[in-house]
């Protein structure tokens, strides 16, 4: 729950979420949030599509990258925003299936550069089947206007 400080580390996330234009163009949802963790779901449809009908790996690097921001920011003070500096993603099967699925975790949290991994699963009738791996680099944002979520 937020005090005089601000909002709370899930307030924060979910409020911030809700701003992102690309998650609801891609239709993504904020599944989870807890400390150092973030799931963001997809649904597939045509418009995150590539030619041969999977999700497109623009999307589900999207969805990895962002699920990995928050489980980032999930765990700073709140005078501190986070971005991206770095992100690798590894694609290890098509993504095929009733939903996708981008669960995060940190790593490690530093005061300036925090490490977060996400792993993708489609999810088929309940069977979750790994579909790629991300590892990103978040940089601490301090004194910017614009960068505290």
């Amino acid at each position: 729950m937020g005090d005089a400080a601000g909002p709370g580390p899930e307030e924060r996330v979910r409020t911030s979420f809700a701003r992102q234009g690309l998650m609801r163009t891609f239709g993504a949802s904020l599944v989870s949030v807890a400390p150092g963790r973030v799931e963001i779901a997809l649904s597939p449809a045509p418009a995150v599509s590539q030619q041969h009908g999977f999700v497109h790996g623009g999307a589900v690097s999207a969805i990895a990258d962002t699920a990995a921001g928050y489980a980032a920011l999930s765990l700073m003070p709140p005078d501190r925003g986070v971005l991206t500096t770095e992100f690798k993603i590894n694609f290890v099967a098509p993504a095929i299936g009733d939903r996708i699925l981008a669960r995060s975790r940190v790593v490690k949290a530093g005061r300036t550069l925090t490490l977060a991994q996400t792993e993708v699963f489609a999810i088929n009738g309940g069977t979750e089947t790994l579909i790629a791996v991300l590892t990103a680099t978040l940089m601490a944002i301090a004194g910017r206007e614009g960068v505290t979520d």
